[in-house]
């Protein structure tokens, strides 16, 4: 779930039983745009990112 979304990252809640890497690319459905993300902190099931740039759509996105 994507929370706390802003212009430079944001803050993602997750299963704890999820492995995110380090770097990893984030496809936003309400923003059409793809985030090239960096894991800054990860607290719980809390993950912060930061937004690295942007990518189109991926073509294999089902929504």
């Amino acid at each position: 779930m994507l929370r706390n979304q802003h212009a430079g990252g944001a803050e993602l809640k997750i299963p704890l039983e999820a492995r995110v890497p380090d770097r990893f690319l984030l496809y936003v459905p309400l923003d059409g745009v793809a985030y090239r993300c960096e894991v800054r902190w990860r607290r719980n099931d809390r993950v912060g990112v930061q937004f690295t740039g942007t990518e189109p759509k991926p073509k294999l996105h089902y929504g």
